[in-house]
């Protein structure tokens, strides 16, 4: 019962970002686009990839330091959502619909995980509803450190760093778990704009 609700509660969601009339075929493409996708490579074969991966980091050998920086940037409420933050998610509906244009994602770390994984950058309501399936379908096979620690080995920090170890390693020369809180708030913030505010340029 309690995950047919939060299926519904996503499908609710999806609907609201799509807007009434158009919610049933953008629904309909999205998900046709995250079958597509994950028929390819299934989850589990795609999280199997990404430890395989030297890059790859566990959640006990990040800082928590780093931890708690980027989920106060990223998603204040990822220990307690299923994947899809309402609130942030409703609160950039609000947003984009005020501006006449698409100016805040409301994206949670599993959704962009989902992204990193999976699909381009492209921001395209299709790909943000299979996004959210992903999303979906990652918190009901991982726990929340796994999804996170996922996420710290895609992520991208700019200079072609992927990653929170070549990040590390590149801008300070130390492992995840050594990250301070300077170092932590500088990496968070090169997520939002790799080419602006990566650490390198910061220092120019």
């Amino acid at each position: 019962m309690k995950k047919f609700f939060r299926r519904l509660m996503a499908l609710i969601l999806i609907a609201v970002i799509a807007r009434g009339a158009v919610a049933a075929p953008v629904i309909k493409d999205g998900y046709q686009l995250y079958k597509q996708v994950t028929e390819r490579m299934p989850v589990q074969q795609k999280v199997d990839e990404i430890r395989a991966q030297a890059a790859y980091t566990p959640f006990e050998d990040i800082s928590p330091v780093f931890i708690d920086t980027l989920l106060e940037s990223e998603d204040r409420r990822f220990y307690s959502h299923c994947g899809l933050d309402p609130i942030s998610l409703i609160r950039a509906v609000a947003a984009n619909a005020i501006h006449g244009r698409y100016i805040q994602g409301g994206s949670t770390i599993t959704q962009q995980l989902a992204k990193n994984m999976y699909f381009s950058f492209e921001k395209q309501l299709s790909r943000k509803v299979a996004e959210l399936f992903v999303a979906l379908q990652l918190e009901g096979l991982y726990s929340k450190e796994e999804i996170l620690a996922l996420y710290c080995t895609l992520a991208y920090f700019g200079q072609n760093c992927y990653g929170v170890k070549e990040a590390g390693g590149y801008y300070y020369g130390v492992e995840p778990s050594q990250l301070d809180s300077q170092q932590s708030r500088e990496l968070v913030r090169a997520l939002k704009a790799p080419s602006v505010y990566n650490p390198s340029t910061i220092r120019r």
